[in-house]
């Protein structure tokens, strides 16, 4: 027991990009530990990639109180999210770049143990059983294809193995909040037949006050579980099963009329979300000789969006909207990896088919609209990723993907469109190791998102264009100070081409226009640094300037306006400490400036800053914290949505008490 004791307690001292805690004596030598990142599809050093990228432990997350990718964004630089008001519906940003909630497409890909999710719809997770979550910044439509041209958000989840673990963890709050989250796997045939399971329940009640019903309107309930069936027959073949689902069982939006007094709606109308996402994934993996290894991944994704949503906030029932959208993709991927002398090389098949159900209704004084439709669509690509040393300091990193892309739409009731595309996306670095653990790398990369349909626009606005992308990037990264200190930083300028953009006509009525061009260009960096004597303070910030070069809209000029839903600035600053008794005490500031919603630069929200606070206690297997989030009770509400009428509230302060036991 004494030895399953120290080991968790070591574990628990590294937390290498987060606030961790480390409670080693003052004679004892302390450096942050080297990290594995595979983000490029291959195991690699953080500090020899050529690109920008931040990485997380899912034990450090844990630790930190970190439980889903809005707080993954918070630490990241250049990386948020749009906020919706509803769950399972928070498309990201980054550096300048959106995922646009109509298109049906995002800019950053998120990839969860191989498999992609390439819309706003469904981009979310709650880290449960996570082994790492690894953001990479920058185009990466070389790798990951379409709806990856800002980045990449991969999440590997936890291979069960011989040894029994387990994980628990209760936890109360303000506003009746009440979860448990479990994470276990067992050993069925040793070396041979393992079993995972995970889960997580979730209730909170609003904050937003129906003072016609005399209720909360926005209540949450979440429910999570993912199940883990691996086989490993021999040493050269490791095969993993995975079915994953999340249950979104809500109240309504996080929603009220500009108007109205802040946290109140006359609703006479109920609004409710019932999404769920579900997953079905095989990975297969297999050593065909020292040092060449092919992996499969087949994939079945599916997300339903399913909601009704009261727009007026009046006891009479004369807006609201609904929807029930039904996206599923099917994926296969196959990859070869391996050497060729010193040189480190991949090429691969893609292939993936989209068979999206779309209904949209719609509450207006003079009666009521529904309107369905269905989006098909088909991608196959063949791609190849190498990093060759050119001397013993230097090495360049080469890469192409060449992909066919269409897409078929038709209303109910016509006929249907069908476009496609084919593009190549090419990549290339160079970077110069300078001393074992830092490097200096500069990279020209290519990215692409598709075009397609506005599914309820009207006719006149029907299609847009794809977007491409160009970036060139320069950066440096490494550990300095007897490795205490890990840092990153980079400047980057991409041109866009045929710039997707997001415009709100009617209330509830969104569709995507293309503006002429835009350069967002920008800087980042992060670091942290073991200050010794059970200290650690990590910090990042983004800075992004993404305005429109040229963009006539009709009679409208935007030309100079920001683009919508991207902030000049982001940032993040922790401070953590840790006591030998076994105590810890962590603060964090995360904010980013103001945004706009729209073209005109009208509507949006203003710049904030937060504080997140948490002590704890550890004592054996047994951890007992406390925390609060957002302390100051600020408030940074998203005002002007749906052209204007509607304010997106920010959640309040929010108090709570977590126990955790690790077997």
């Amino acid at each position: 027991m004494v030895s399953n004791r120290t080991d968790l307690h070591a574990r628990r001292l590294w937390l290498p990009v987060l606030l961790a805690s480390f409670g080693a004596s003052a004679h004892a030598e302390i450096e942050l530990p080297a990290v594995t990142v595979t983000v490029n599809k291959q195991a690699q050093s953080l500090e020899t990639v050529a690109a920008s990228i931040s990485a997380f432990a899912g034990e450090d997350l844990e630790a930190a109180g970190i439980d889903s990718l809005e707080g993954v964004a918070q630490m990241t630089p250049g990386f948020t999210f749009q906020s919706s008001g509803q769950s399972g519906l928070q498309p990201p940003v980054m550096r300048g770049l959106t995922a646009n909630i109509m298109g049906f497409s995002s800019s950053i890909a998120l990839v969860v143990d191989g498999v992609p999710t390439l819309r706003g719809q469904g981009f979310d997770d709650n880290l449960l059983g996570i082994e790492r979550v690894e953001v990479l910044r920058g185009p990466q439509s070389t790798l990951y294809g379409r709806n990856a041209e800002a980045g990449v958000v991969s999440i590997v989840t936890r291979k069960p193995g011989n040894d029994p673990y387990a994980v628990v963890s209760a936890e109360v709050g303000s506003r009746d909040k009440r979860a448990l989250r479990f994470d276990a796997s067992h050993a069925l045939v040793k070396d041979t037949l393992y079993l995972g399971v995970a889960g997580e329940f979730f209730e909170q009640d609003g904050f937003i006050d129906n003072i016609f019903k005399g209720h909360k309107e926005d209540d949450r309930e979440r429910h999570n579980g993912r199940l883990v069936l691996r086989w490993t027959p021999g040493d050269r073949t490791d095969a993993t099963l995975r079915y994953a689902q999340r249950d979104y069982r809500d109240a309504g939006s996080l929603w009220g009329a500009v108007t109205a007094p802040r946290g109140t709606v006359r609703s006479g109308t109920d609004s409710w979300n019932n999404s769920t996402a579900r997953t079905v994934s095989l990975d297969v993996s297999h050593e065909l000789a020292p040092g060449l290894r092919l992996r499969s991944v087949t994939a079945n994704n599916e997300f339903t969006d399913r909601i009704k949503q009261d727009i007026d906030f009046m006891p009479a029932d004369l807006l609201h909207v609904s929807r029930n959208h039904h996206f599923r993709t099917l994926s296969q991927e196959f990859r070869l990896e391996g050497r060729f002398g010193q040189a480190q090389w991949l090429a691969g098949f893609y292939a993936d088919r989209d068979d999206h159900d779309l209904s949209f209704g719609q509450k207006i004084p003079l009666g009521s609209t529904t309107a369905s439709a269905t989006q098909k669509g088909n991608s196959t690509a063949l791609f190849t990723h190498w990093s060759i040393p050119l001397a013993d300091r230097w090495v360049v990193t080469v890469g192409g993907r060449i992909e066919r892309d269409e897409v078929r739409f038709a209303l109910s009731g016509g006929g249907e469109q069908s476009r496609d595309w084919t593009h190549f996306s090419p990549k290339l670095a160079l970077q110069y190791q300078w001393r074992q653990d830092a490097q200096v790398y500069a990279s020209v990369t290519d990215g692409f998102r598709a075009g397609g349909f506005n599914a309820f626009a009207p006719e006149a606005y029907r299609r847009y264009q794809p977007e491409r992308v160009r970036s060139f990037e320069l950066g440096a990264k490494g550990r300095l100070l007897d490795r205490r200190l890990r840092y990153g930083a980079a400047v980057y300028l991409m041109d866009v081409r045929d710039m997707q953009v997001q415009q709100i006509g009617s209330p509830g009525q969104m569709f995507l226009t293309n503006a002429a061009s835009a350069r967002p260009v920008g800087v980042e960096a992060e670091f942290q640094y073991l200050l010794g004597s059970g200290w650690q303070i990590q910090a990042a910030l983004g800075l992004n300037r993404t305005r429109f070069r040229e963009f006539k809209d009709g009679t409208n000029d935007w030309k100079g306006n920001h683009s919508p839903l991207a902030s000049d600035a982001t940032g993040h600053l922790g401070v953590r400490y840790d006591a030998p008794q076994g105590w810890y005490v962590q603060a964090r500031l995360n904010g980013a400036s103001k945004i706009y919603l729209d073209a005109a630069n009208k509507y949006g929200r203003a710049g904030y800053g937060v504080v997140n606070l948490m002590a704890g206690y550890t004592f054996g297997h047994t951890e007992l914290s406390a925390y609060v989030h957002n302390a100051g009770n600020k408030k940074y509400d998203t005002i002007g949505f749906l052209n204007g009428t509607t304010t997106i509230y920010s959640p309040p302060r929010e108090v709570g008490l977590r126990l955790t036991w690790h077997l």
